[in-house]
């Protein structure tokens, strides 16, 4: 966590060539385009955020 402002969380991290941020909102329940665009964001792979039903 870098920062707060409101009801986000900004969070960083830092590789070799360039600075990731991602905004996250601190909401109860978040959006599915939302949860997407900060998914696609973190550039981590989708399956890490996959819930087994």
């Amino acid at each position: 966590e870098v920062r707060r402002r409101g009801s986000h969380i900004v969070m960083q991290k830092k590789t070799e060539s360039s600075t990731i941020t991602v905004p996250v909102p601190n909401h109860r329940e978040v959006r599915m385009g939302t949860l997407h665009s900060i998914i696609r964001q973190s550039c981590l792979p989708k399956s890490l955020f996959e819930v087994d039903r």
